[in-house]
């Protein structure tokens, strides 16, 4: 089908609302199929509570990050560092010095959030793995997900089938079984897209 001179070609998007961290909790929340009452109750808090700290009208004390931290099995770090980007930026522009941590660099692997924040669709993530780094075992995620090697190399198998990818290769995950395993001596840096975001 042919589309007309006057059909746009692309989809209007709404204006950018600021991303904050009470939107962070709430896409997190919905991604891991967790409703606000259950999440309130694993949480010991009111539903009335946790609306407040979605919508931003509530600021959580420490010990409640920690607990919503657990609750949605992320990083500590991903929820405290909830910096403020100039206000032309927010939403737009990541800079390399303010990207989050996210993961528990745990196994020599140290995970960078790139996205603005975690209500999209997908989330793109900085991935170091050091020198003899190795997954702690076979991983497997209701997600679709795609790498871009940048530097180093890195060993992966995906679905029983091993791979070795370097500068410039990429590679897909649908849903399979996986593990990686840097057994070079030098640092592997990819790119990782995951949809929907896990961390």
């Amino acid at each position: 089908m042919q589309i007309s001179p006057a059909e746009p070609c692309v989809t209007q998007l709404a204006p950018f609302a600021h991303r904050t961290l009470g939107a962070d909790l709430r896409a997190l929340r919905k991604a891991r199929c967790i409703t606000l009452a259950d999440m309130a109750q694993r949480l010991n808090r009111s539903v009335g509570w946790l609306s407040q700290v979605e919508r931003d009208m509530s600021q959580p004390t420490v010990s409640d990050l920690r607990a919503i931290a657990a609750t949605l099995d992320v990083a500590l770090p991903l929820l405290f560092a909830h910096t403020h980007a100039p206000e032309d930026e927010a939403g737009y522009i990541v800079r390399a010095e303010a990207r989050r941590p996210i993961g528990t660099e745990k196994h020599g692997l140290t995970e960078e959030l790139v996205s603005p924040d975690l209500t999209d669709d997908f989330e793109m993530v900085h991935s170091t793995f050091d020198p003899g780094a190795r997954a702690c075992g076979v991983q497997m995620r209701p997600t679709q997900e795609v790498g871009f090697m940048i530097s180093g190399r890195l060993d992966l198998t995906i679905a029983g089938r091993r791979f070795t990818v370097g500068p410039g290769d990429s590679f897909r995950i649908r849903g399979e079984p996986f593990d990686w395993h840097n057994p070079h001596d030098t640092h592997a840096i990819a790119i990782w897209v995951i949809a929907p975001p896990v961390y």
